[in-house]
């Protein structure tokens, strides 16, 4: 965007500089009012971050607050727009020290003084890890005690996948200048980069436009606007019928959580089918939802000989759940391949259910019409793409775009900041959420809403990122007024309603 900004709509590149240091320096004084005494350093490296740090360091000269750089390279190093906007600082009377691997003591001396550092080292352009002086400026940043505000990206940040490379600044701000960067969104770049500020600079519309962005994060204001009224002649045969398979023997917890869940993210039905054997146990613990006896074996769980029985089940039904406590054995496989090859219902696959197709050599979707969701956890996304849980975590935007492209399915990636990603490549980050949801059969409401929200008619990737916020959004609200530590699953299924109204009543007041 900035290339396309400064090359085809004539915008000068100081001239975007220049709009995010100004607005940077302003929201570094509105954060940390103490800098009016203390005083400030900028660490600065030979690029346009470093040029951002320079019209900051200037931006709070004006205002009259103490401010000093300090840059990591020679000054004949830097050239370009940064190199004007150093001798600019030069021009106000501000003061630059270089140091090198065996003078850090400038460096540290401002630490005594200084009520603030500016890291302005490294922005998005960094490649490879971070070593040599660079890595020590950054650990003695680290170490300093002092707050540190990042501007667009902690240095030595991967803006991609969120990772340090080698080390990184641990900041407690960072001002992103257009838009977050991706890698602040993520895990454990949210560690890194703390807090999130973004100045306003000027991106032209046609700059956006034209690189289409097919990465964005799912906060409240885009939640609301995915939710829809209800219409006030409609019933429980126009708000959905969802259709659950789930549930063997020791596990029919799991069906009973998304069962309910279902219900409660607005479904006018649920049916729930599990194995013959426990049906009586799953329907004692159902009220508003209804039970169906499916082929089973002598263990409790689900057999599949023959499709019939599981085709009843689906007809007239607008969307189905196949996988929480399902179990996993041929048995199993076989109706999931059925499932994603045969059914012209949109299907969310969990749990036990991914595991089946996952292992599975024959089950394709690449054919398949009808929707399909997959919600896997990261275990279970190593299972989809035949790797380990630690290569999935490293790289989780990469891993959830290969498997949402290979299964031709909407793919929700389980975790802190949950992905959602579609086949063509598009993919949202969660916002909401917190550690709470780290317990027994959230996973389980998860699916629930999701196929709740399909069965009302919501397209598959609306279903999917709606439905993740919701659940996040909800463990944040009753975190907030009992904490997390102690929350179960069923009080994520009864805060549901409120959560939900709240986002209507922002739509309506939008």
């Amino acid at each position: 965007m900035d290339a396309y900004a400064i090359e085809r709509c004539g915008i000068p590149s100081a001239a975007l500089m220049e709009r995010a240091g100004v607005g940077a320096a302003d929201i570094v004084r509105e954060r940390f009012p103490h800098i009016r005494k203390a005083g400030v350093v900028v660490v600065a490296g030979k690029g346009n971050n470093g040029g951002d740090g320079f019209v900051l360091a200037r931006a709070l000269k004006r205002r009259r607050i103490r401010c000093e750089v300090i840059l990591t390279v020679p000054r004949r190093d830097i050239v370009g727009t940064a190199r004007a906007k150093m001798l600019a600082w030069h021009r106000a009377g501000g003061r630059t020290h270089a140091v090198t691997a065996s003078n850090l003591g400038a460096l540290q001396r401002t630490f005594r003084w200084a009520g603030c550092v500016i890291d302005a080292l490294f922005g998005t352009g960094i490649r490879g890890e971070v070593s040599g002086l660079a890595a020590e400026v950054i650990a003695l940043i680290n170490a300093s005690g002092l707050p540190t505000v990042a501007l667009d990206l902690p240095s030595g940040l991967d803006a991609d996948r969120g990772v340090p490379l080698g080390v990184a600044i641990q900041a407690e701000l960072t001002i992103a200048f257009a838009a977050p960067k991706v890698g602040t969104l993520l895990f454990p770049g949210v560690r890194h980069a703390g807090a999130l500020a973004v100045v306003d600079i000027g991106m032209p519309a046609e700059a956006i436009a034209a690189v289409a962005p097919t990465m964005a994060s799912m906060d409240a204001t885009a939640a609301s606007a995915l939710m829809w009224p209800r219409d006030p002649e409609g019933h429980k045969g126009t708000h959905g019928h969802v259709a659950i398979i789930a549930g063997a023997r020791g596990t029919t917890g799991a069906s009973v959580l998304a069962a309910r869940a279902a219900a409660r993210a607005g479904a006018g039905l649920v049916t729930v089918g599990c194995p013959a054997r426990v049906q009586p146990e799953v329907a004692a613990r159902l009220l508003e939802e209804m039970t169906l006896p499916l082929p089973d074996d002598i263990d409790g769980g689900f057999a599949f000989e023959e499709a019939a029985p599981y085709a009843a089940m689906l007809a007239r039904k607008d969307a189905v759940l196949a996988g929480p406590g399902m179990g996993v054995s041929s048995d199993g496989r076989a109706l999931v391949r059925w499932l994603v090859e045969q059914t012209s219902v949109p299907l969310v696959l969990d749990a036990d259910a991914l595991t089946c197709l996952a292992t599975d050599d024959g089950a394709t979707a690449t054919a398949r019409e009808a929707a399909l969701v997959l919600t896997p956890h990261p275990g279970e996304m190593a299972r989809l793409c035949d790797t380990t849980t630690a290569a999935v975590q490293q790289d989780r935007l990469a891993a959830a775009r290969t498997v949402a492209a290979a299964r031709n399915a909407v793919v929700v990636l389980k975790g802190a900041r949950t992905i959602t990603a579609v086949p063509d490549g598009r993919v949202w980050i969660n916002l909401s959420g917190n550690p709470g949801l780290g317990t027994g059969g959230t996973g389980d409401v998860l699916a629930g809403i999701i196929t709740s929200l399909l069965a009302q008619g919501h397209p598959a990737d609306e279903a999917a990122r709606l439905g993740v916020f919701l659940h996040g959004a909800t463990a944040d609200e009753i975190a907030a007024r009992r904490g997390a530590i102690g929350m179960i699953a069923s009080d994520i299924i009864e805060g549901l309603p409120p959560v939900a109204a709240g986002l209507l009543a922002m739509a309506r007041n939008a």
